[in-house]
């Protein structure tokens, strides 16, 4: 039976694109570039399986160059609120590595990160996704071998950029082989509309992970939750994790 699922802050939702490959179905809420606005909705309780989604990250980015506006931490409390109104069975939320842990009462807690080269694009794009999970099941991810002839990331800004990739380079390198038909669109929003998004590719990654759920009795993951399993009497998979476990995280502000 198909899993249903509530796609939050969808934009286009190359995220739900990639459940539905998977043979999920996917119910899109309301996103500021349809005039919608999350404040608003209200999903209903106990009709979903799932939850996903990625809030506006400019806040918690690299990238920012002024200081916090705060519209950051407001919609991680609004993905937070969904989560609390639709009492899905698990959630799984995407945003930049900087973003405070995700912490729900009632849920586990996993913090996964997976680059782009690991799904089989040659794009070199590092996204961080928080699982949680009503019984406490793990989240793992069938990660390829990386690709080493990568090209740069795929950025919002790269269609108002001088040098910026053709349309169909681009959207080619987040998981749309075909392109995307956005004739509403400006350039500079359609590419602003798809370097948002999660490439498909990596979305369908996760999503068949959450057809093959774990248990905690099953499997040994890493302690820093990225969803690698650990075998014999390692805690940590690579050294990227050792650095995470070691760094102290903000939790979202319940």
């Amino acid at each position: 039976m198909s899993q249903l699922v509530l796609s939050v802050f969808p934009g286009i939702d190359l995220f739900g694109r990639g459940f539905e490959a998977e043979g999920f179905c996917v119910v899109r809420g309301p996103d500021i570039i349809y005039g919608g606005d999350i404040r608003t909705f209200h999903p209903a309780r106990g009709r979903f399986d799932g939850i996903i989604g990625g809030p506006p990250c400019p806040d918690f980015s690299r990238a920012q160059r002024g200081e916090p506006t705060g519209y950051g931490l407001e919609m991680l409390a609004e993905y937070r609120r969904c989560v609390i109104e639709a009492d899905p069975v698990w959630w799984l939320m995407e945003n930049v590595s900087g973003v405070p842990d995700m912490i729900i009462d009632g849920y586990s807690h996993q913090r996964i990160d997976i680059n782009a080269s690991e799904c089989g694009l040659h794009q070199n794009r590092l996204r961080h996704f928080q699982f949680g999970h009503r019984d406490g099941l793990i989240l793992t991810v069938d990660r390829q071998p990386p690709i080493q002839d990568v090209e740069p990331c795929c950025v919002a800004s790269e269609g108002a950029q001088l040098g910026r990739r053709d349309w169909l380079r681009f959207c080619q390198l987040q998981g749309l082989p075909e392109g995307i038909d956005l004739p509403s669109f400006t350039l500079s929003a359609r590419y602003r509309a798809v370097g948002n998004g999660v490439p498909v590719d990596m979305a369908r990654m996760l999503a068949r992970g959450i057809l093959n759920l774990r248990s905690p009795e099953d499997v040994r993951v890493c302690e820093c939750g990225c969803g690698r399993e650990v075998e014999g009497r390692a805690r940590l998979a690579t050294v990227a994790c050792r650095k995470r476990v070691s760094r102290r995280r903000v939790t979202v502000p319940a």
